[in-house]
Protein backbone atom coordinates (compact mmCIF):
# COMPACT_ATOMS: atom_id res chain seq x y z
CA UNK A 1 0.00 0.00 0.00
CA UNK A 2 1.19 3.51 -0.84
CA UNK A 3 -0.01 6.36 1.37
CA UNK A 4 0.00 9.89 0.08
CA UNK A 5 0.33 12.51 2.77
CA UNK A 6 0.06 16.25 2.42
CA UNK A 7 -0.53 19.31 4.45
CA UNK A 8 -3.36 21.57 3.36
CA UNK A 9 -2.26 25.08 4.15
CA UNK A 10 -4.51 28.02 3.50
CA UNK A 11 -4.81 31.74 4.03
CA UNK A 12 -6.85 34.53 2.55
CA UNK A 13 -7.41 38.15 3.42
CA UNK A 14 -10.42 40.28 4.18
CA UNK A 15 -9.66 43.83 3.11
CA UNK A 16 -11.79 46.75 4.19
CA UNK A 17 -12.01 49.72 1.89
CA UNK A 18 -14.28 52.63 1.01
CA UNK A 19 -15.68 53.56 -2.39
CA UNK A 20 -14.08 50.58 -4.09
CA UNK A 21 -14.81 51.76 -7.62
CA UNK A 22 -13.59 55.32 -7.26
CA UNK A 23 -10.68 56.03 -9.62
CA UNK A 24 -8.42 56.73 -6.62
CA UNK A 25 -8.97 53.26 -5.12
CA UNK A 26 -6.19 50.93 -6.27
CA UNK A 27 -7.10 47.59 -4.65
CA UNK A 28 -8.29 45.95 -7.87
CA UNK A 29 -5.74 47.83 -9.94
CA UNK A 30 -2.90 46.29 -7.94
CA UNK A 31 -4.33 42.81 -8.61
CA UNK A 32 -4.63 43.56 -12.34
CA UNK A 33 -1.03 44.79 -12.52
CA UNK A 34 0.16 41.28 -11.66
CA UNK A 35 -1.66 39.84 -14.68
CA UNK A 36 -0.13 39.58 -18.14
CA UNK A 37 -3.41 40.58 -19.81
CA UNK A 38 -4.93 42.91 -17.16
CA UNK A 39 -8.49 41.61 -17.36
CA UNK A 40 -11.32 40.23 -15.19
CA UNK A 41 -14.41 38.10 -15.65
CA UNK A 42 -17.05 39.68 -13.40
CA UNK A 43 -20.23 38.00 -12.20
CA UNK A 44 -22.47 40.77 -10.92
CA UNK A 45 -25.94 41.03 -9.41
CA UNK A 46 -28.48 42.70 -11.74
CA UNK A 47 -29.58 45.23 -9.12
CA UNK A 48 -25.99 46.10 -8.24
CA UNK A 49 -25.25 46.54 -11.94
CA UNK A 50 -28.24 48.85 -12.32
CA UNK A 51 -26.95 51.12 -9.56
CA UNK A 52 -23.18 50.87 -10.00
CA UNK A 53 -22.66 49.48 -13.50
CA UNK A 54 -21.61 52.74 -15.14
CA UNK A 55 -19.22 53.55 -12.29
CA UNK A 56 -17.70 50.06 -12.46
CA UNK A 57 -17.17 50.23 -16.22
CA UNK A 58 -15.62 53.67 -15.91
CA UNK A 59 -13.26 52.45 -13.18
CA UNK A 60 -11.86 49.63 -15.27
CA UNK A 61 -11.76 51.73 -18.46
CA UNK A 62 -9.80 54.51 -16.77
CA UNK A 63 -7.38 51.98 -15.33
CA UNK A 64 -6.99 50.23 -18.71
CA UNK A 65 -8.33 46.91 -17.46
CA UNK A 66 -10.43 44.74 -19.77
CA UNK A 67 -13.56 43.21 -18.31
CA UNK A 68 -16.34 40.81 -19.20
CA UNK A 69 -19.45 41.60 -17.16
CA UNK A 70 -21.98 38.81 -16.75
CA UNK A 71 -25.16 40.20 -15.18
CA UNK A 72 -27.67 37.92 -13.46
CA UNK A 73 -30.56 38.13 -11.04
CA UNK A 74 -29.69 37.69 -7.39
CA UNK A 75 -31.80 35.75 -4.90
CA UNK A 76 -32.28 32.04 -4.37
CA UNK A 77 -34.43 31.66 -7.49
CA UNK A 78 -31.17 32.06 -9.42
CA UNK A 79 -29.13 29.74 -7.23
CA UNK A 80 -29.63 26.70 -9.43
CA UNK A 81 -28.04 24.38 -11.99
CA UNK A 82 -29.10 26.43 -14.98
CA UNK A 83 -27.51 29.60 -13.61
CA UNK A 84 -24.35 27.62 -12.88
CA UNK A 85 -24.23 26.32 -16.46
CA UNK A 86 -24.95 29.77 -17.92
CA UNK A 87 -22.09 31.37 -16.01
CA UNK A 88 -19.79 28.44 -16.74
CA UNK A 89 -20.45 28.76 -20.46
CA UNK A 90 -19.62 32.48 -20.44
CA UNK A 91 -16.47 31.80 -18.45
CA UNK A 92 -15.40 29.24 -21.06
CA UNK A 93 -15.79 31.89 -23.77
CA UNK A 94 -13.71 34.33 -21.72
CA UNK A 95 -11.15 31.57 -21.03
CA UNK A 96 -9.24 33.05 -18.07
CA UNK A 97 -5.68 32.11 -17.26
CA UNK A 98 -5.80 29.33 -14.71
CA UNK A 99 -3.88 31.08 -11.91
CA UNK A 100 -3.57 34.79 -12.73
CA UNK A 101 -7.08 35.97 -13.66
CA UNK A 102 -9.49 35.63 -10.73
CA UNK A 103 -13.23 35.68 -11.20
CA UNK A 104 -14.82 38.64 -9.39
CA UNK A 105 -18.19 37.94 -7.76
CA UNK A 106 -20.00 41.18 -6.92
CA UNK A 107 -23.34 40.89 -5.14
CA UNK A 108 -25.10 39.20 -2.26
CA UNK A 109 -24.60 35.71 -0.89
CA UNK A 110 -26.18 33.99 -3.90
CA UNK A 111 -23.76 35.67 -6.30
CA UNK A 112 -20.67 35.01 -4.18
CA UNK A 113 -21.75 31.39 -3.55
CA UNK A 114 -22.45 30.79 -7.24
CA UNK A 115 -19.33 32.59 -8.43
CA UNK A 116 -17.18 30.65 -6.00
CA UNK A 117 -18.69 27.33 -7.10
CA UNK A 118 -18.14 28.08 -10.79
CA UNK A 119 -14.54 29.10 -10.05
CA UNK A 120 -13.94 25.94 -8.01
CA UNK A 121 -14.99 23.69 -10.89
CA UNK A 122 -13.58 25.56 -13.90
CA UNK A 123 -10.39 23.68 -14.87
CA UNK A 124 -10.66 22.11 -11.38
CA UNK A 125 -10.22 25.48 -9.76
CA UNK A 126 -9.35 29.05 -10.62
CA UNK A 127 -9.01 31.91 -8.12
CA UNK A 128 -11.96 34.09 -7.22
CA UNK A 129 -12.51 37.26 -5.21
CA UNK A 130 -15.71 37.99 -3.32
CA UNK A 131 -17.09 41.51 -3.14
CA UNK A 132 -20.28 41.40 -1.02
CA UNK A 133 -22.85 44.14 -1.54
CA UNK A 134 -25.49 43.07 1.00
CA UNK A 135 -25.36 43.08 4.78
CA UNK A 136 -25.90 39.31 4.76
CA UNK A 137 -22.95 38.86 2.43
CA UNK A 138 -20.79 41.32 4.36
CA UNK A 139 -21.02 39.59 7.75
CA UNK A 140 -21.72 35.99 6.78
CA UNK A 141 -21.87 34.54 3.27
CA UNK A 142 -18.63 35.98 1.96
CA UNK A 143 -16.50 35.39 5.07
CA UNK A 144 -16.06 31.62 4.86
CA UNK A 145 -15.04 29.26 2.07
CA UNK A 146 -18.32 27.48 1.30
CA UNK A 147 -19.69 27.77 -2.23
CA UNK A 148 -22.72 26.18 -3.79
CA UNK A 149 -26.10 26.12 -5.44
CA UNK A 150 -29.47 24.60 -4.64
CA UNK A 151 -30.55 21.32 -6.20
CA UNK A 152 -34.30 21.30 -6.70
CA UNK A 153 -35.84 21.76 -3.24
CA UNK A 154 -32.53 21.03 -1.50
CA UNK A 155 -30.67 24.13 -0.42
CA UNK A 156 -26.90 24.21 -1.03
CA UNK A 157 -26.87 20.50 -1.88
CA UNK A 158 -24.26 21.05 -4.61
CA UNK A 159 -21.13 22.91 -3.59
CA UNK A 160 -17.54 22.90 -2.48
CA UNK A 161 -15.12 24.26 0.07
CA UNK A 162 -12.98 26.69 -1.88
CA UNK A 163 -10.46 29.20 -0.56
CA UNK A 164 -11.02 32.61 -2.19
CA UNK A 165 -8.08 34.68 -3.31
CA UNK A 166 -9.54 37.43 -1.18
CA UNK A 167 -12.60 39.24 0.11
CA UNK A 168 -13.10 42.96 -0.31
CA UNK A 169 -15.43 44.63 2.19
CA UNK A 170 -16.90 48.02 1.34
CA UNK A 171 -19.83 49.05 3.53
CA UNK A 172 -20.66 51.89 1.14
CA UNK A 173 -22.63 49.29 -0.85
CA UNK A 174 -25.03 48.99 2.10
CA UNK A 175 -26.24 52.55 1.51
CA UNK A 176 -28.41 51.45 -1.41
CA UNK A 177 -30.07 48.47 0.30
CA UNK A 178 -33.77 48.61 1.15
CA UNK A 179 -35.00 48.14 4.70
CA UNK A 180 -35.93 44.48 4.20
CA UNK A 181 -32.40 43.58 3.11
CA UNK A 182 -30.87 45.42 6.06
CA UNK A 183 -33.17 43.64 8.51
CA UNK A 184 -32.43 40.32 6.80
CA UNK A 185 -28.69 40.83 7.31
CA UNK A 186 -29.19 41.76 10.95
CA UNK A 187 -30.53 38.23 11.48
CA UNK A 188 -27.03 36.81 11.00
CA UNK A 189 -25.54 39.37 13.39
CA UNK A 190 -28.11 38.46 16.04
CA UNK A 191 -27.12 34.82 15.56
CA UNK A 192 -23.55 35.61 16.58
CA UNK A 193 -24.65 37.87 19.43
CA UNK A 194 -27.07 35.39 21.02
CA UNK A 195 -24.84 32.35 20.74
CA UNK A 196 -21.37 33.87 21.16
CA UNK A 197 -21.08 37.47 22.25
CA UNK A 198 -23.07 39.36 24.91
CA UNK A 199 -21.19 42.58 24.09
CA UNK A 200 -22.32 42.38 20.46
CA UNK A 201 -25.87 41.87 21.73
CA UNK A 202 -25.61 45.00 23.88
CA UNK A 203 -24.30 46.97 20.90
CA UNK A 204 -27.34 45.90 18.88
CA UNK A 205 -29.61 46.97 21.74
CA UNK A 206 -27.86 50.35 21.81
CA UNK A 207 -28.07 50.83 18.06
CA UNK A 208 -31.70 49.87 17.79
CA UNK A 209 -33.62 51.38 14.83
CA UNK A 210 -30.75 53.78 14.08
CA UNK A 211 -28.86 50.85 12.55
CA UNK A 212 -31.64 50.37 10.02
CA UNK A 213 -32.11 54.06 9.34
CA UNK A 214 -28.46 54.84 8.62
CA UNK A 215 -27.65 51.37 7.23
CA UNK A 216 -24.62 50.80 9.48
CA UNK A 217 -22.85 53.91 8.15
CA UNK A 218 -22.16 55.54 11.54
CA UNK A 219 -19.38 54.68 13.97
CA UNK A 220 -21.51 52.27 16.02
CA UNK A 221 -22.54 50.49 12.84
CA UNK A 222 -18.91 50.01 11.88
CA UNK A 223 -18.05 48.70 15.34
CA UNK A 224 -20.89 46.16 15.09
CA UNK A 225 -19.84 45.04 11.61
CA UNK A 226 -16.20 44.65 12.64
CA UNK A 227 -17.07 42.74 15.79
CA UNK A 228 -19.49 40.42 13.97
CA UNK A 229 -16.87 39.57 11.35
CA UNK A 230 -14.23 39.10 14.03
CA UNK A 231 -16.45 36.61 15.86
CA UNK A 232 -17.30 34.81 12.63
CA UNK A 233 -13.64 34.52 11.68
CA UNK A 234 -12.73 33.28 15.17
CA UNK A 235 -15.28 30.49 14.86
CA UNK A 236 -14.44 29.52 11.29
CA UNK A 237 -10.67 29.86 11.09
CA UNK A 238 -9.78 26.62 12.88
CA UNK A 239 -12.50 24.60 11.16
CA UNK A 240 -12.95 26.01 7.65
CA UNK A 241 -13.50 22.59 6.10
CA UNK A 242 -15.95 21.55 8.83
CA UNK A 243 -13.97 18.51 9.91
CA UNK A 244 -15.57 19.26 13.29
CA UNK A 245 -19.36 19.25 12.91
CA UNK A 246 -20.07 20.71 16.35
CA UNK A 247 -20.29 24.34 15.18
CA UNK A 248 -21.75 27.23 17.17
CA UNK A 249 -22.34 29.18 13.96
CA UNK A 250 -24.87 26.53 12.93
CA UNK A 251 -27.21 28.29 15.35
CA UNK A 252 -30.13 29.56 13.31
CA UNK A 253 -29.53 26.92 10.64
CA UNK A 254 -31.36 23.88 11.97
CA UNK A 255 -34.85 24.94 10.87
CA UNK A 256 -34.19 27.92 8.57
CA UNK A 257 -33.35 26.01 5.40
CA UNK A 258 -36.73 24.29 5.22
CA UNK A 259 -38.50 27.57 5.97
CA UNK A 260 -36.82 29.11 2.94
CA UNK A 261 -37.47 26.21 0.60
CA UNK A 262 -41.11 25.66 1.59
CA UNK A 263 -41.76 29.38 1.03
CA UNK A 264 -40.34 28.91 -2.47
CA UNK A 265 -37.63 31.35 -1.36
CA UNK A 266 -40.10 34.18 -0.88
CA UNK A 267 -38.64 34.28 2.63
CA UNK A 268 -35.08 35.61 2.64
CA UNK A 269 -32.28 33.63 4.24
CA UNK A 270 -31.87 36.23 6.99
CA UNK A 271 -35.59 36.21 7.79
CA UNK A 272 -35.54 32.41 8.03
CA UNK A 273 -32.43 32.49 10.24
CA UNK A 274 -34.07 35.08 12.52
CA UNK A 275 -37.15 32.87 12.91
CA UNK A 276 -34.96 29.85 13.57
CA UNK A 277 -33.08 31.78 16.28
CA UNK A 278 -36.25 32.81 18.07
CA UNK A 279 -37.79 29.35 17.71
CA UNK A 280 -34.62 27.74 19.11
CA UNK A 281 -34.79 30.19 22.02
CA UNK A 282 -38.33 28.97 22.68
CA UNK A 283 -37.12 25.36 22.76
CA UNK A 284 -34.38 26.31 25.21
CA UNK A 285 -36.79 28.29 27.40
CA UNK A 286 -39.29 25.42 27.54
CA UNK A 287 -36.46 23.10 28.56
CA UNK A 288 -35.61 25.43 31.42
CA UNK A 289 -32.21 26.30 29.94
CA UNK A 290 -32.83 29.91 28.88
CA UNK A 291 -34.02 32.33 31.54
CA UNK A 292 -37.21 34.30 31.00
CA UNK A 293 -35.32 37.60 31.27
CA UNK A 294 -32.92 36.58 28.48
CA UNK A 295 -35.80 35.51 26.25
CA UNK A 296 -37.52 38.86 26.92
CA UNK A 297 -34.37 40.76 25.90
CA UNK A 298 -34.12 38.81 22.66
CA UNK A 299 -37.82 39.32 21.88
CA UNK A 300 -37.50 43.03 22.67
CA UNK A 301 -34.58 43.35 20.26
CA UNK A 302 -36.67 41.75 17.50
CA UNK A 303 -39.51 44.12 18.25
CA UNK A 304 -37.30 47.22 18.21
CA UNK A 305 -35.66 46.20 14.93
CA UNK A 306 -38.95 45.23 13.21
CA UNK A 307 -37.73 41.68 12.63
CA UNK A 308 -40.51 39.25 11.64
CA UNK A 309 -41.37 36.79 14.40
CA UNK A 310 -43.89 34.55 12.71
CA UNK A 311 -44.57 32.66 9.49
CA UNK A 312 -47.30 30.21 8.57
CA UNK A 313 -44.56 27.93 7.29
CA UNK A 314 -43.75 27.21 10.93
CA UNK A 315 -45.50 23.87 11.29
CA UNK A 316 -44.43 20.77 13.16
CA UNK A 317 -44.20 18.49 10.13
CA UNK A 318 -41.81 20.80 8.27
CA UNK A 319 -39.68 21.53 11.30
CA UNK A 320 -39.27 17.89 12.28
CA UNK A 321 -38.37 17.06 8.67
CA UNK A 322 -35.69 19.71 8.93
CA UNK A 323 -34.29 18.13 12.10
CA UNK A 324 -34.03 14.76 10.32
CA UNK A 325 -32.28 16.38 7.35
CA UNK A 326 -29.81 18.14 9.62
CA UNK A 327 -29.03 14.80 11.30
CA UNK A 328 -27.89 13.53 7.91
CA UNK A 329 -25.91 16.70 7.29
CA UNK A 330 -24.25 16.46 10.70
CA UNK A 331 -23.22 12.84 10.22
CA UNK A 332 -25.91 11.12 12.27
CA UNK A 333 -26.25 13.52 15.19
CA UNK A 334 -28.57 16.46 15.84
CA UNK A 335 -25.82 18.74 17.18
CA UNK A 336 -28.36 21.54 17.58
CA UNK A 337 -26.86 24.64 19.20
CA UNK A 338 -29.29 26.40 21.53
CA UNK A 339 -28.67 29.37 23.83
CA UNK A 340 -28.46 28.91 27.58
CA UNK A 341 -27.92 32.62 28.14
CA UNK A 342 -27.06 35.58 25.96
CA UNK A 343 -23.61 34.79 24.57
CA UNK A 344 -23.61 31.15 25.77
CA UNK A 345 -24.83 27.93 24.22
CA UNK A 346 -24.91 24.16 24.48
CA UNK A 347 -25.46 21.42 21.91
CA UNK A 348 -28.37 19.04 22.20
CA UNK A 349 -28.78 15.63 20.58
CA UNK A 350 -32.07 14.61 22.15
CA UNK A 351 -34.68 16.99 20.70
CA UNK A 352 -37.88 14.97 20.41
CA UNK A 353 -40.74 15.38 17.99
CA UNK A 354 -43.14 16.12 20.84
CA UNK A 355 -41.17 19.29 21.68
CA UNK A 356 -41.72 20.82 18.26
CA UNK A 357 -45.35 21.95 18.58
CA UNK A 358 -45.14 23.52 22.07
CA UNK A 359 -42.26 25.69 20.89
CA UNK A 360 -44.32 26.73 17.84
CA UNK A 361 -47.22 27.63 20.15
CA UNK A 362 -44.94 29.74 22.35
CA UNK A 363 -43.48 31.53 19.35
CA UNK A 364 -46.96 32.29 18.04
CA UNK A 365 -47.93 33.65 21.44
CA UNK A 366 -44.86 35.90 21.37
CA UNK A 367 -45.69 37.08 17.86
CA UNK A 368 -49.30 37.89 18.80
CA UNK A 369 -48.05 39.93 21.76
CA UNK A 370 -46.29 42.21 19.26
CA UNK A 371 -49.62 43.05 17.66
CA UNK A 372 -51.36 43.68 20.95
Amino acid sequence: MITIKGRLGYSYSLKKTANLFSIENNILLEIAKKQPKRRFFILIDKQVHRIYGEKIRNYFYKNEIKIKLYVMEGGDHSKNQQSYLDVFKELCLFDPLRKDEPLLAIGGGVITDLGGFVASTYRRGIPHIKIPTTLMGYVDASVGIKTGINFGPYKNRMGSFTIPEGIILDKDFLRTLDERNIISGIGEIIKLAVILDPILFELLETGNKILIENKFQNQLGEVILDRAIEKMVDELSGNLYETILKRKVDFGHTFSLILESTSNYEMTHGEAVALDILYSCCISYLRGLLKERDLERIVSLYQNLNIPTWSDYLNSKHLWTSVKERIMHRNGKQLIPIPVGIGRCKFINDLSQKEIQPAIDLLKEISLSFVS
